[in-house]
């Protein structure tokens, strides 16, 4: 696998200059930047958690200061490229934090850029290993024989549904709580079917479509790994694309906002939210991390499974993980080190709290915990997390990366109807041999 220097990381990383990230030289994240970051706490933690997330993770942080006596200073960055730009920055400074929160779909770009230090020996130590975590996201968190993680969480893209309305559609089980299984893209179809059938509403279901590539790339990715395997490969260098598995997605995908007329062509973020609250849909296809904002809807009951097997044998769900990471950093003692180690180990203990925003616990003591298991919708999806297709490694995927926007595009372009199935297969194929014939820009 090709390797990547700190500096065409950070090169690539979003632009953002240093003149930028130090115009707030007096605070301690600033001065990180120069060398200068001083030690004010036992642990310095970077993370990109606000709203609902952000209150959660403050939870955790004060849980973990009193029980342990470990002083934390926590400081909440932009996610996204700005935030990767500014970790490089300050690790090619010598001065990083101690511990930081990545998506896993970055984490081979970080390792590869020599960001990250490895998992090792005084993880196991904690009892951080392996056999403690969802397999697929231990096997992200790994680079090359490698790991350079620790998963917390995965949050799939998973199939919401207005509990009321599927009773009204006969489509919940013998209990009476949870949606009928669905085997194949049939019964996903016929299911929908029944849903519009049953309510009159002008629609089964709902995806942000317009203006959210992010969300149309997921759906798509997902549709398409249950027939063929990665897009990519080599870090993303060498495009390896199944162009007949790729446009039966696009034609499938097509089929539910065109000819079937089960998905609006053209749905913002704001009219997904407004249809699916106001019953006017029965089914959202979004990410887990938009259940607290349907918990505070007054009079919506709903429920969250894995989608089931769209095309291909088995089910799949596009995912993402966070994860906490230690960035390489040759001065740091070893005390630091096995703060920032019993500081990880704290996280992991608390995922309970962690999975109140939607997300499915990496750490396994939690995820089969009675806690857990009694948590609502959240222990329904589980499955989600061990079938996780994750975006592939290359030096511009990943969460919040300009790769996800341009293959959304295409994505959104097909589900509008704009392109036909055919052409969203070869406006993707340039758009993937752009990306994987550039270089990182030195």
């Amino acid at each position: 696998m090709t390797g990547i220097s700190r500096r065409q990381f950070l090169a690539a990383g979003g632009g953002l200059s240093l003149a930028v990230a130090m115009s707030g030289c007096a605070s301690p994240l600033a001065t990180s930047f120069t060398g200068g970051q001083p030690r004010t706490a036992d642990v310095i933690f970077w993370h990109l958690f606000g709203g609902g997330d952000g209150e959660n993770m403050a939870t955790m942080l004060e849980t973990f200061r009193e029980s342990s006596g470990t002083s934390v200073e926590a400081s909440l960055l932009s996610w996204g490229n700005p935030f990767y730009t500014k970790l490089a920055l300050s690790t090619s400074s010598g001065r990083p934090p101690d511990v930081t929160v990545a998506h896993l779909s970055r984490v081979p770009l970080l390792a590869q850029a020599g960001l990250l230090e490895p998992v090792a020996d005084q993880f196991a130590a904690a009892g951080i290993t392996e056999d403690q975590f969802t397999p697929a996201a231990w096997e992200k968190a790994t680079v090359d024989g490698t790991t350079y993680a620790v998963p917390i969480d995965t949050h799939p893209f998973v199939l919401y549904y207005n509990s009321a309305l599927a009773e009204q559609a006969g489509l919940l089980d013998e209990t009476g709580e949870n949606l009928k299984p669905m085997r194949n893209s049939d019964d996903f179809i016929a299911t929908l079917q029944a849903m519009k059938d049953s309510t009159g509403n002008e629609y089964a279901a709902v995806a942000s479509i317009t203006v959210d590539p992010s969300t149309c790339w997921r759906l798509f990715l997902m549709t398409y790994s249950g027939l063929a395997g990665p897009i990519v490969e080599d870090l993303g260098t060498r495009v390896t694309i199944d162009r007949a598995a790729m446009e039966e997605s696009f034609t499938f995908l097509q089929s539910l906002t065109g000819e079937l007329g089960l998905l609006p062509r053209t749905a913002t973020s704001t009219t997904s939210s407004t249809l699916f609250s106001n019953g006017e849909v029965g089914f959202l296809f979004d990410g887990v991390w938009q259940i607290p904002t349907y918990r505070d809807v007054e009079g919506l009951d709903f429920n969250v499974v894995p989608f089931p097997a769209l095309l291909g044998p088995e089910p799949v769900a596009y995912a993402d993980s966070h994860a906490l990471v230690i960035p390489a950093s040759p001065g740091r003692d070893a005390t630091r080190t096995g703060n920032a180690v019993r500081f990880v180990r704290g996280l992991l203990d608390q995922s309970s709290t962690w999975a109140d925003g939607g997300h499915v616990p990496a750490w396994l003591p939690v995820q089969e915990s009675e806690e857990f298991l009694a948590l609502q919708p959240q222990s329904n999806y589980t499955e989600a997390a061990f079938n996780a297709v994750y975006d592939p490694p290359g030096w511009y995927t990943g969460a919040g990366s300009d790769f996800q926007t341009a293959m959304g595009s295409v994505v959104a372009s097909v589900l509008t109807g704009a392109t036909d199935p055919a052409g969203g297969v070869g406006a993707l194929t340039s758009s993937l041999q752009t990306f994987s014939t550039a270089r990182p820009p030195v």
